[in-house]
């Protein structure tokens, strides 16, 4: 079944229990399944066909979940945008994508227009005109009437109230979702997921999380989001701002009325560091899932020690195929030997080690990366080293030159190359400091043109500044170095003098903040 028939099925099926909250907006499952069949109804009414891309700028909440699965049901596919890429990064984006459409929130039209960009950029908020970026795009706004929006914009409240009728299903193998992971400006790099593609793998969270109907489940997170949909659950979105990593203090009392949470490693250690200092929620969690990053031992002892009764689930996986597998928090406690267990193989995963190389192919998998279209994608060679014992798969380390930053696999190949050819740059390399939630903070070692050989890492150099300011607009959002230093020589090794990086990770750790 692909994404869309599950969801719109669950619609059915739980029709008269809550499907999903943000702020003090409640929508049953029937009221959900409605609107979205009217706004898709307005959709094509304005003229979206089978095939449009949507460039899709609208923060997690209530309005972006109707509006991604009524552009579905209209036969759209929705191309999520990073206004913070930088302008060049965004530019190439867009020209790739090729969207007919655009979506965003009024508030964005109205900061990003003229005056006012003046002032948020005063401010340190550096909006592209959003109007401007799709000249020749029909234009979808979302929340309240704003000035700013483009003339003949499509207002989502409107289009809600389009009188509903009945639009041919869109066809399982339909592209519905592109997700950029990396590239330059030069070569922006995005996955293409169809509906049946997403049905797979959101079916295969469902059930490796456990999922059910009328669980209460707190993320902002459609891909988790949205399987707790197809299991009848209900679903809260945290208001705008309650980051658990950036804002624990606001995202605590949500827990209050939770069962079950998603969130990154980074931010469960915010959450359980703010515990540390005040009293445990009241309410009971039977669920703790964590992604985006490796999960490692102490978290996990750290989060049962103070949810003693919760579940721990660890979602492997990547933007090309999720989930890869899903590990219970004390199978990995109890795992011996090398490498870390991220769980057992998802079902509709087919998985095998190639040279080492952990390979991934099955229904879950992207159709295609969209810069090599019409080619499509067989299978991914993942860039992990694996070892796979019947179903459980343990990874053993990176066979890339790979970093993990948050959500984003940083191939650093793509970027040494770019950061190398600015002016005064004789050589350059980009490392991982690992942290103690097995995150990467990103080193960036550039050598000045003409530098004496000794000259220690050293983030205050002239050239050191420069390229980190020049940095936003080259490379992706995800990729930006915590830190940039200026050294004398790259530290080599071998005969073919490759980047020594475990010895540059030793030379510029001692300047990485904790």
């Amino acid at each position: 079944m692909s994404m869309l028939e599950a969801v719109l099925a669950a619609t059915r099926e739980h029709a008269d229990r809550p499907a999903i909250t943000a702020g003090r907006r409640t929508l049953t499952f029937a009221e959900l399944g409605d609107r979205v069949e009217r706004v898709a109804a307005g959709l094509a009414d304005a003229g979206l066909v089978p095939g449009d891309r949507v460039a899709f700028s609208v923060r997690p909440g209530l309005d972006a979940v109707v509006l991604a699965l009524a552009v579905c049901r209209a036969g759209g596919a929705i191309a999520f945008v990073d206004l913070g890429a930088g302008p060049e990064l965004l530019a190439a984006r867009l020209a790739l994508a090729e969207p007919r459409w655009s979506a965003a929130e009024s508030v964005l039209h109205l900061v990003s227009a003229p005056g006012l960009r003046r002032i948020a950029r005063r401010r340190g908020i550096d909006l592209p005109a959003y109007g401007a970026l799709l000249p020749s795009a029909r234009h979808i706004v979302t929340g309240p009437p704003l000035p700013g929006a483009p003339r003949g914009a499509l207002r989502l409240d409107r289009l809600a109230r389009t009188a509903p009728r009945p639009l041919p299903m869109p066809d399982p193998g339909a592209d519905a979702l592109l997700i950029f992971t990396s590239g330059t400006t030069g070569t922006p790099k995005a996955v293409v997921h169809t509906l049946a593609s997403l049905g797979a793998g959101l079916d295969d969270i469902r059930d490796g999380l456990g999922l059910t109907p009328g669980l209460k489940v707190l993320t902002d997170q459609l891909m988790i989001g949205i399987p707790a949909l197809i299991a009848g659950a209900h679903w809260t979105l945290p208001p705008a701002g309650a980051d658990p990593g950036a804002a624990p203090e606001r995202y605590l009392p949500l827990l209050e009325r939770a069962e079950a949470v998603f969130c990154s490693p980074a931010g469960l250690d915010a959450i359980l560091r703010l515990l540390d200092e005040r009293r445990a929620p009241s309410g009971t969690l039977s669920l703790i899932a964590l992604g985006g990053a490796p999960v490692l031992p102490p978290l996990i002892e750290r989060a049962l020690a103070r949810f003693p009764d919760a579940r721990i689930r660890c979602v492997y996986g990547m933007s090309e195929i999720l989930p890869v597998a899903i590990a219970d928090g004390a199978e990995k406690l109890r795992a011996v030997g090398d490498g870390d267990v991220v769980g057992r193989v998802a079902p509709s995963v087919r998985a095998r080690i190639d040279d080492g190389e952990l390979v991934l192919a099955g229904p879950g998998l992207a159709r295609a990366y969209l810069h090599e279209l019409p080619a499509e994608l067989a299978e991914v060679r993942t860039g992990d080293l694996a070892r796979l014992d019947g179903d459980r798969l343990t990874l053993l380390g990176r066979k890339k030159d790979m970093l993990l930053r948050g959500t984003q696999n940083v191939y650093v190949g793509l970027y040494e190359p770019v950061i190398a050819s600015l002016p005064g740059v004789a050589d350059a390399a980009m490392v991982g400091v690992p942290d103690a939630i097995g995150d990467d903070r990103l080193v960036v070692a550039v050598v000045p043109d003409g530098a004496p050989a000794d000259l220690a890492p050293d983030p205050a150099h002239p050239l050191a500044k420069r390229v980190a300011a020049a940095l936003p607009g080259l490379i992706d959002h995800g990729a930006l170095p915590d830190l940039v230093v200026a050294i004398g020589a790259l530290p080599r090794r071998g005969r073919m003098q490759k980047p020594d990086r475990p010895a540059l990770v030793a030379l510029v750790e001692p300047l990485v903040e904790g």
